[in-house]
């Protein structure tokens, strides 16, 4: 439903402390430096008040939605929020009619606020487009999802979006200090105190979400009595309960999927073990099924490690058999050997590279037919010819003998020059260099 945004808002003291302590002035906004530092694009827009339709999309608590009310609190306009969760065609059409009414009678503009924006369907996206073009509204969106997969090609076409990365420590500290100096919006006047420990503990555990910092950090507050002089000191213990477990950034619906599990490849392809037993283990703690991961091993074993070690592939087989068998929590056993053997193993992916050549030979080389003396003799030895000349390798010394194996020969396997892989070449150069 379509609501004026600070007209229903709550009074101040019934506001949590996130809501409260939003952004009074541009440089108090913690991080988005590549948005918001001196000089750059989005700042001068909105320094100079000629902000224009945008979408914001980025991790939780990264600023978009605070940013969004700043711009709103700038601007001289009537502002207009919609949440694309319960909002419908008629919601988007009904405040997009008042929008224009209000630009031609008034020559006032309005702002649509639009958040979760990635749940509108593609027809309700297509309400949007002829306001956004003419100008009718300036919309801001919202969301937490890759804009590319989430957003119609028409709708970005006709706006800037803009990409907020996670918090870093520093920008939470920053963040957390405001909160506990401002007497007024934050918990100044609450002579909060906290040990470096339960600081610590915060900061980390909110894992780059302001919102919930600062919601943990009310929790602390309000669970934490005063001592005689009046001073609410919060431990590592207060700290502890107040944010127990830290949220894991990861949607396997969305394009985190896709990052994690490509992270995780090149680490293993990369030889780092570490590196990818934490994308794994990240995976696996928010839910992830542990046979897509067992096949991805699988498949980095024989793609990237091949036959500079032929054990890897081995290895990963029986992973993936293993966690299929016994499933989780202790398949995580067998993964964690796979990965990290085949991180370790040394690399060649010349049987990716040779199957790709000779597919590609195949499809567009030219035309070759199996020779007679290669075919099946079984029925058409006598009549036809087939298997008639063929050289049977074992009657030869060394089990090889010179034939013709394929018309109008050519290489697509070329061996490299680690582990196990070492051995083949050096039997193939020899094998080649024998006498024709």
């Amino acid at each position: 439903m379509t609501s004026e945004l600070f007209s229903t808002q709550a009074p101040l003291s019934a506001q949590p402390l996130a809501a409260r302590l939003a952004l009074q002035k541009i440089e108090d906004f913690a991080g988005q430096e590549a948005l918001l530092g001196p000089g750059k694009m989005l700042r001068r827009l909105i320094e100079a008040g000629k902000f224009s339709s945008a979408l914001f999309f980025g991790t939780p608590g990264s600023g978009k939605t605070a940013l969004a009310r700043f711009i709103a609190k700038r601007m001289d306009a009537a502002v207009v929020e919609l949440n694309a969760v319960s909002a419908g065609v008629a919601d988007l059409k009904k405040a997009l009619e008042q929008a224009r009414y209000d630009l031609a009678s008034r020559q006032r503009k309005t702002l649509l606020l639009v958040d979760e924006i990635h749940h509108f369907n593609r027809t309700q996206q297509d309400v949007l487009l002829p306001s956004a073009e003419r100008g009718d509204v300036l919309l801001i969106g919202l969301t937490t999802e890759n804009p590319s997969f989430y957003v119609n090609a028409a709708l970005l076409s006709r706006i800037t979006a803009f990409e907020f990365q996670p918090l870093t420590e520093n920008h939470l500290r920053a963040i957390l200090k405001r909160a506990l100096a401002d007497k007024d919006l934050g918990l100044g006047a609450q002579r909060l105190e906290l040990s470096p420990e339960a600081e610590k503990h915060l900061v980390t555990m909110s894992g780059g979400d302001a919102r919930k910092l600062l919601n943990a950090l009310e929790l602390a507050a309000a669970s934490t009595a005063p001592d005689k002089k009046g001073v609410r000191r919060v431990s590592l213990e207060i700290a502890e309960e107040s944010i127990q477990r830290r949220s894991i950034r990861y949607d396997k619906k969305s394009d985190d999927h896709y990052d994690h599990i490509s992270a995780f490849i090149k680490s293993m392809r990369g030889s780092d073990p570490d590196a990818a037993l934490y994308w794994m283990a990240k995976m696996l703690a928010a839910g992830e099924d542990p046979r897509f991961i067992a096949r991805r091993v699988l498949i980095c074993a024989s793609e990237d490690v091949g036959l500079a070690d032929f054990r890897a592939l081995l290895i990963a087989n029986a992973a993936f058999s293993a966690v299929e068998f016994v499933g989780m929590p202790e398949a995580r056993i067998p993964l964690s050997q796979a990965v990290i053997y085949v991180a370790t193993a040394p690399k060649s992916n010349s049987a990716y590279l040779a199957v790709d050549a000779a597919l590609a030979e195949a499809r567009e080389g030219p035309a070759r037919e199996v020779p007679l003396h290669l075919r099946d003799a079984n029925m058409d030895r006598k009549t036809r010819g087939h298997g008639e000349g063929y050289k049977y390798a074992h009657d030869f010394p060394g089990h090889w003998v010179e034939q013709e194996y394929m018309p109008r020969p050519k290489a697509f396997y070329e061996p490299g020059e680690l582990g196990d892989e070492k051995r083949l070449k050096e039997r193939l150069e020899s094998l080649r260099k024998s006498p024709r």
